[in-house]
């Protein structure tokens, strides 16, 4: 029974990332941009799902749905992408999940996905010259957002990584699904 796809702890896991989703929900009615739990459900995804699949499907499927009630945007695919990308950090971290690393992680996290996805804005939404200038530019007017991702990207870390931990404390039961 320990294979067993919707185990308990399965069930678990996917509750937690249901939080973080509705959380990412909140954060856009709040108004606070770019203050989301994305990356760090991707992170975690990655270190907690054993069979890859799962790592990538829960965080894309949450943002899926997140984005039929918040609405879709030109370079969505991205912004999917990019957190792909950190879901493969996050399984990197599979067996290294320490306190640093998962701050390391979190910080590496935010940063890829600040110059993925402004990189592709700058490529694509036709807002800017497509020289150095206009990159800089790009990159330049996407930085008042980049305090709010890494605040919530090590917040969101802190809840799902130290919310599960304290989980398995309490409830020994508990073993990566």
């Amino acid at each position: 029974m320990k294979d067993k796809v919707f185990s308990s702890q399965f069930i678990i896991l996917c509750l937690i990332i249901l939080c973080a989703s509705l959380s990412r929900l909140l954060s856009n009615q709040l108004h606070l941009w770019n203050f989301t739990p994305i990356a760090a459900m991707a992170l975690f995804s990655g270190a907690s799902f054993r069979e890859k699949k799962y790592a990538f499907l829960v965080p894309l499927i949450a943002m899926v749905v997140t984005d039929f009630i918040i609405g879709f945007h030109p370079g969505i695919w991205d912004v999917y992408g990019a957190f792909a990308i950190i879901t493969v950090i996050g399984i990197y971290l599979r067996n290294r999940v320490s306190v640093p690393n998962i701050i390391l992680a979190s910080l590496v996290s935010s940063l890829l996905f600040f110059f993925i996805t402004n990189f592709f804005v700058w490529l694509g939404a036709g807002l800017y010259t497509q020289d150095a200038q206009g990159l800089g530019k790009c990159f330049a007017e996407g930085i008042p957002f980049f305090g709010n991702t890494i605040a919530g990207d090590l917040f969101y870390c802190g809840v799902l990584f130290g919310g599960y931990e304290l989980l398995k404390k309490t409830n020994p039961s508990i073993i990566k699904v």
